[in-house]
């Protein structure tokens, strides 16, 4: 592929690093011990939270979650983050380290599908209406064309043509800080201008 042709879902090869001097002002972050110095320590709590099975907490919030978010990048490390949505509780759970997302018809590009074909690691958050967490997975991913759960996952009596089956690598729950800064449930925060699709 040459240096200027599209990537197979459309997309620029990547620019690589930022070309030429930094606008004045700029104070660029150097290491992770300077990262680390600005943070400080996480918590134990921060740390002890990550698990690499679901719980019954992580399987309440994935039985009430109607969407997600899919991250993905290819060999190259060219990200791609895709919204996923469907009734509530469409991730399938197949045992404790084991879901699969249902891939249901789209724009046709299948950026997040190339993806995984090139570079198996993947990233999931998980979030519920009204709801106060983020649930957050992370593993490798894997494409199936069939499987016996697939029926389980029919909407309309149609099965899905594919279905995106993740291998969890950890697991926990973002507190809900973000989503109260966002005011993202708050109906009064909203912009009255917003595209409603």
């Amino acid at each position: 592929m040459s240096a200027t042709a599209p990537a197979p879902g459309g997309r620029a090869p990547a620019a690589g690093p930022v070309p030429g001097p930094r606008p004045a002002g700029w104070r660029e972050l150097g290491s992770d011990a300077e990262l680390t110095e600005l943070l400080g320590e996480p918590h134990p709590i921060v740390i002890d939270k990550v698990h690499d099975e679901l719980t019954e907490d992580d399987l309440g919030i994935l039985a009430l979650s109607p969407f997600c978010v899919l991250s993905t990048s290819d060999a190259e490390g060219n990200c791609d983050s895709s919204p996923r949505g469907d009734t509530m509780g469409f991730v399938h759970v197949l045992d404790a380290r084991t879901v699969a997302l249902p891939d249901r018809p789209g724009n046709r590009r299948g950026d997040s599908l190339r993806n995984i074909l090139a570079n198996p690691r993947v990233g999931l958050l998980h979030l519920v209406p009204g709801g106060a967490d983020v649930l957050r997975v992370n593993g490798r991913a894997r494409i199936l064309t069939d499987a016996p759960f697939f029926d389980a996952m029919s909407v309309g009596g149609r099965r899905p043509q594919l279905a995106v089956v993740v291998e969890i690598d950890e697991i926990f729950r973002h507190c809900p800080a973000s989503l109260r800064r966002a005011g993202l449930w708050q109906p009064e925060t909203w912009p009255k201008d917003a595209p409603r699709g």
